[in-house]
């Protein structure tokens, strides 16, 4: 009996026609995307290593600074090197004041003349207000003398009656603190302390070849 190759045919086909009619399933999703507790998955640039890559050393050498350590400054000085110019000035004392003795006198002399009648001026009267002695005070005076205010005092009987108000405890606590050495020299005269008194020279006579210091002022 002989069989019919159609029906034969048509189920050896029947397979493969349905594996290609049937829809192809679709790719395994990524795990790591869809899992929500993992959050969404960070894209690595090419070329730039992973977490578990080793970065290379790009030519350092075992000696190299490591990551992070500050570079050593060529300029900072090493312990126990020379400090800085900043240092050195502040370690440095100050200079004394150049003014000395002999300048002081030097300067009466160029500006007023006769350093050494002033001197004698001053010793004498800074004493007598120190010692209270009004008379040895009154012949250290020339009046008029100008006091506080633009006021001034006739003569020496004025003087006397307004001694206190004239010479108060200020003014003779700056005569007594005043070093001849440390005078302030112009050419209005002589100053004591901070404008207390003032010492000037008047001409004797007409040549001015004569002088006679003593003080002008008190304030």
């Amino acid at each position: 009996m002989r069989l019919s190759r159609t029906p034969l045919l048509l189920a050896l086909a029947s397979p493969l026609w349905l594996a290609a009619c049937s829809p192809s399933s679709p790719p395994p999703a990524d795990t790591a995307a869809a899992d929500p507790a993992q959050g969404p998955a960070t894209a690595i640039p090419e070329g730039r290593p992973t977490p578990g890559d080793t970065v290379p050393s790009s030519g350092l050498s075992p000696d190299a600074v490591t990551a992070g350590s500050p570079a050593p400054d060529a300029d900072a000085p090493s312990a126990g090197g020379a400090t800085t110019p900043a240092a050195d000035a502040a370690a440095t004392p100050a200079a004394p004041n150049s003014a000395g003795t002999g300048d002081v006198r030097q300067r009466i002399d160029q500006v007023l003349g006769d350093a050494a009648q002033y001197e004698a001026v001053f010793n004498a009267f800074q004493k007598a207000v120190n010692g209270g002695d009004r008379a040895a005070v009154v012949e250290e005076v020339r009046f008029p003398l100008n006091i506080a205010n633009g006021a001034r005092i006739t003569g020496p009987g004025e003087f006397q009656r307004n001694y206190e108000r004239i010479l108060t405890p200020a003014v003779r606590k700056a005569i007594a603190a005043q070093k001849f050495d440390d005078v302030m020299v112009n050419q209005q005269g002589v100053m004591i302390g901070d404008g207390q008194v003032w010492l000037n020279g008047a001409c004797l006579d007409q040549a001015c070849s004569r002088t006679e210091v003593k003080v002008v002022t008190i304030q």
